[in-house]
């Protein structure tokens, strides 16, 4: 197994500055040779790894939430979405 390590340090990410944090995972041998030998980058595929999981994983949260929201506003008529609409104008 070898231990891939990534260093804490500041660096800049657009126009702002990010903190960014180590994060570390073992690996077998056979892998980190082959990453080597294809010249590949594991901090630059890990990073790239983490956001696509993390937007992945928001795009279903935001599906959830959706869904159960749209159970909520089925019960509301448009008749009743109208009638708050008109009282809001009129109360300003």
């Amino acid at each position: 197994m070898v231990n891939l390590l990534f260093f804490q340090s500041v660096m800049p990410t657009g126009e702002k500055l990010g903190k960014t944090v180590t994060v570390s995972t073992k690996i077998p041998t056979e892998l980190k040779e082959k990453l080597k030998q294809l010249k590949i980058k594991p901090s630059t595929l890990l990073r790239k790894a983490i956001e696509d999981e993390i937007k992945r994983r928001e795009a279903q949260k935001l599906k959830e939430d959706i869904e159960r929201l749209k159970q909520t506003l089925d019960k509301v008529s448009m008749d009743d979405i109208v009638k708050s609409i008109r009282e809001d104008r009129t109360n300003r």
